[in-house]
């Protein structure tokens, strides 16, 4: 066997992929643009908060050197009494995205749990390379702690989130606040996270011109953050949190992923990082699920099951 045989992907995943695909081809530097263009889907945003019952104001916070950066505050409309926060990063690679995106996974917690999320808009690469984006996600973070009172969110139960490059993003925003000295958090929710620039794991290798995010788009990715430093030893492990080797004093964490995309291995060994550390983690790998098939493919069974034990996760969390 070689590093390239692969697990297949889910049969009924592999039928949606195959139309993804053909929608959505890997990402070069030329694609983002257009990518960003394509991504605008305000009208489909308001008609799951609609549906939802879920209210949303914007405002302005203070990002990294003091920038202006633009928060979105979602509650359930009849949101009363301090209650549970997420702070919530938004995925796309770290090149593109909103704090719209992935609210598929925030609005359960909202509406089942009375919480507050505040989704953060970071500036993107490559116009603002590391350490722009987790430091923006940390200032945000910052806010968010300092005004949770007139947030309705309980200090006591403020849980960090994020999906794909949005969970690199928490893990590393999660070490500035362990190495900061807060603020302090309840958890953090690592949905199929972006950890690692260094392109030398078995499953990077296995997704080179397969799924949804293969090898290339990531690697797009990670040079638009990092540049020339990328798999250089001149990265912080808040840029890619894989490459810290001491976990410990981090909150407890949830981690899912599929079988089937590049994430796999970087996951499934930050999981086994937070263990060595002595952090409590939880960790899913969704056999032949490609990257983003929970939001791609909802209907399907291996996307219930996915949504359901992360929503179990984080219900559990709160009622300790």
């Amino acid at each position: 066997m070689t590093r390239n045989t692969r697990p297949p992907f889910d049969p009924e995943l592999e039928a949606v992929l195959a139309i993804v695909n053909a929608e959505v081809p890997a990402i070069t530097p030329e694609t983002i643009p257009a990518l960003r263009e394509a991504g605008n889907q305000m009208e489909a945003v308001e008609e799951m908060l609609r549906t939802a019952g879920v209210t949303r104001r914007d405002l302005t916070i203070p990002g990294y050197e003091g920038a202006d950066l633009p928060v979105s505050v979602f509650a359930r409309a009849d949101h009363t009494e301090a209650g549970p926060g997420f702070y919530q990063i938004h995925g796309g690679g770290m090149i593109m995205g909103d704090r719209t995106t992935g609210m598929s996974h925030f609005l359960p917690w909202i509406v089942e749990h009375d919480a507050v999320v505040v989704a953060i808009e970071y500036r993107l690469a490559p116009e603002f390379p590391d350490p722009y984006p987790v430091e923006d996600c940390y200032a945000g973070l910052l806010g968010t702690a300092e005004h949770a009172a007139e947030l309705g969110i309980d200090p006591d139960r403020l849980i960090i989130s994020g999906a794909s490059a949005g969970g690199g993003l928490a893990a590393g925003t999660a070490l500035l606040a362990r190495d900061r000295k807060g603020p302090e958090l309840a958890g953090q929710v690592l949905i199929y996270p972006m950890l690692d620039d260094r392109d030398q794991s078995v499953s990077t290798a296995q997704y080179d011109g397969f799924g949804l995010w293969d090898r290339q788009s990531n690697l797009t990715g990670w040079n638009a953050l990092l540049g020339e430093r990328r798999g250089t030893e001149d990265v912080s492990i808040y840029a890619a949190p894989a490459r810290a080797t001491d976990l410990s004093g981090l909150p407890p964490a949830f981690i899912d992923c599929g079988s089937a995309e590049v994430f796999r291995d970087e996951d499934v060994a930050y999981a086994t990082a937070l263990w060595r550390s002595g952090v409590q983690a939880e960790l899913h790998v969704w056999p032949g699920g490609f990257h983003g098939f929970d939001v791609a493919a909802p209907h399907t069974a291996l996307a219930r099951g996915m949504a359901a034990a992360r929503n179990a996760w984080v219900a559990r969390l709160l009622e300790s």
